[in-house]
């Protein structure tokens, strides 16, 4: 039982207000002294990953990102600093190509796939004996880390979970991100991925003569850009087998780790539909649902000059609690 529910701040009880005003209006966080380590995968490819605490000791809690997020995210450093504040060390993961830095490889990431956040896990508890390890996910990073959590179970080895703003049914996420102002959040992610992949044409057009780059001045929603380009770079036959392999709301009463789900009923990147009901739920997970929040917003506060970061509070005391 949750004793401090969100209660969102007076200034933004609209859900895109919550939404935007911190990505747009919140403060860089500056004084983290992250250690930026490249971490080689089996494929010849890498993920970038941001350290807190990389050499010393102790549980530590690692950072999933959302759809084109990065350690720049708004809530990544503010996260890490929590964690860091509660005695955890912090660990951020750059899904391929996030980072900064274009990916070797044609392919990228996309909302289904644990084999990276898999593999990183299992380094990290080959280095460490008896590691301790949490691991937070937000939007589709939260949808990974559900997928990978049903697809492993009692053989998980991870000791908490927390998942917020998932999309858990992709399809309906695409409908919904394609009416009224949710339409603003399509075109800035649809021009996030054009400007990354264009910056990465020559390795699509040089190993994939399949896939034409030029269809990313045609495609005009996330569902096009999925048929078109996600799909068929990651092996899926199009936007509805992606969807409906990787949407994470099958794996949920599979789920063996204690997991926290934190969700927003008036998130605008989905409908209320899209969220399951208690009985897909394993008994390991907690689903806090709160009347507003937006989508990884949950901003509170008295006083529009000192917004508070409601989740930067609640997920510390969850994870105290598997410590």
């Amino acid at each position: 039982m949750n004793d401090d529910p969100f209660k969102p701040a007076w200034w933004l009880r609209n859900p895109h207000l919550q939404t935007i005003w911190p990505v747009v209006l919140r403060k860089s966080i500056k004084n983290l002294d992250l250690e930026r380590e490249r971490f080689e995968l089996p494929d010849g490819d890498f993920v970038d990953l941001d350290w807190l605490g990389k050499n010393e000791s102790g549980p530590l809690v690692l950072i999933l990102h959302g759809l084109e997020g990065s350690i720049d995210s708004h809530y990544a450093k503010g996260m890490m600093r929590a964690v860091r504040q509660n005695g955890f060390r912090g660990l951020f993961m750059h899904f391929r190509g996030c980072s900064g830095e274009a990916n070797r490889l044609a392919r990228a990431y996309h909302s289904g796939d644990t084999n990276d956040l898999a593999f990183l896990v299992h380094y990290l508890m080959s280095r460490e004996s008896n590691l301790h390890l949490s691991v937070i996910g937000y939007s589709l990073g939260g949808n990974i880390l559900l997928k990978w959590l049903g697809e492993t179970g009692s053989k998980n080895p991870i000791k908490s979970a927390i998942a917020i703003s998932v999309p858990f049914e992709l399809n309906k996420a695409a409908n919904r991100i394609q009416h009224g102002f949710s339409r603003f959040y399509q075109w800035y992610f649809l021009k996030c991925l054009r400007d990354n992949l264009s910056r990465k044409w020559e390795v699509i057009d040089s190993s994939r003569p399949d896939i034409s780059i030029s269809y990313l001045s045609t495609v005009k929603t996330m569902r096009e850009f999925d048929d078109k380009l996600t799909a068929p770079l990651h092996g899926f036959s199009g936007a509805e087998e992606y969807y409906d392999i990787s949407s994470s709301r099958q794996y949920l009463r599979l789920i063996q780790v204690p997991t926290l789900i934190v969700h927003a009923k008036d998130d605008p990147f989905m409908t209320e539909d899209c969220i399951p009901n208690h009985a897909e739920l394993s008994p390991k997970i907690i689903l806090e649902l709160t009347e507003s929040g937006g989508h990884v917003g949950f901003v509170s506060g008295k006083f529009p000059w000192k917004p508070e970061y409601w989740l930067e509070k609640r997920i510390p005391r969850f994870l105290s609690l598997h410590v």
